[in-house]
């Protein structure tokens, strides 16, 4: 049968990001759709949006479709939208599918979950942007979110990656239950990824124990941005947790 997906991609990264996946999606009968979330098109002023903005932009366009059955997959820093949005559009949801993602708890910005240094890091790239934004350097970027590629495909994508508005980084959202809001949730992460250090800092069990105590996890191949390295297996993988 087929089914909706609504993809949200993470920091810095837009809709682009999707492309590959999206087609082994569609190519499996499915429709798709991967926005580019206010703040980070090409040009926007980082300083013009905050993190309330993009769930509401992420309803809207589910409620202005009148999609209905929605995966709603969130990747990275895309779990605080998904989050936001999703108290507003259970009637309108199948599952929240959370890809290396954060799952935010009460009163906790991103900032807060995550280790010391990133943290630090964030802080610091943000006040030296001009314009309260964060983009990751490249020798993070290649080394612990996408150690999986040769080094042409890492400068390649780190030069397509825009500035996030910090705010996305320092603002909540109000967690969500999946049982109460009655739309079931699955975590999905690959073996490789190391965006976030494995250990208490990792994302699971920690991410996935937010969600439910029997909320599934599902693991593919390939690391924090295998929508480029491994698509394929990112899409059987989001396949099989919508199901």
């Amino acid at each position: 049968m087929a089914e909706t997906f609504v993809l949200i991609s993470g920091a810095c990264h837009g809709g682009w990001t999707w492309r590959l996946v999206a087609e082994h999606l569609r190519a499996a009968g499915h429709r798709v759709l991967a926005p580019t979330l206010p703040g980070l098109g090409d040009g926007d002023d980082p300083r013009q949006h905050s993190l309330a903005d993009v769930s509401d932009f992420i309803v809207d366009l589910v409620e202005r479709d009148d999609l209905r059955d929605v995966t709603l997959v969130g990747h990275s820093w895309g779990g605080y939208p998904l989050t936001g949005a999703s108290h507003r559009l259970a009637p309108r949801l199948r599952k929240l599918v959370y890809w290396g993602a954060f799952v935010p708890a009460e009163g906790r910005p991103l900032m807060e979950e995550v280790p010391p240094h990133f943290a630090e890091m964030f802080t610091q790239v943000a006040a030296a942007s001009g314009n309260n934004s964060v983009v990751f350097p490249f020798e993070v970027f290649c080394a612990a979110f996408m150690q999986d590629a040769a080094e042409d495909m890492q400068r390649l994508i780190h030069g397509l990656l825009v500035p996030q508005p910090m705010r996305y980084f320092t603002e909540t959202v109000t967690p969500v239950d999946p049982a109460a809001l009655g739309v079931p949730a699955v975590y999905v992460v690959g073996s490789e990824d190391i965006a976030l250090p494995p250990g208490d800092m990792g994302w699971t069990p920690r991410f996935p124990e937010r969600l439910g105590a029997d909320t599934p996890v599902i693991e593919h191949p390939g690391s924090h941005e295998a929508q480029f390295t491994r698509p394929a297996e990112l899409a059987a993988a989001l396949l099989k947790a919508s199901s």
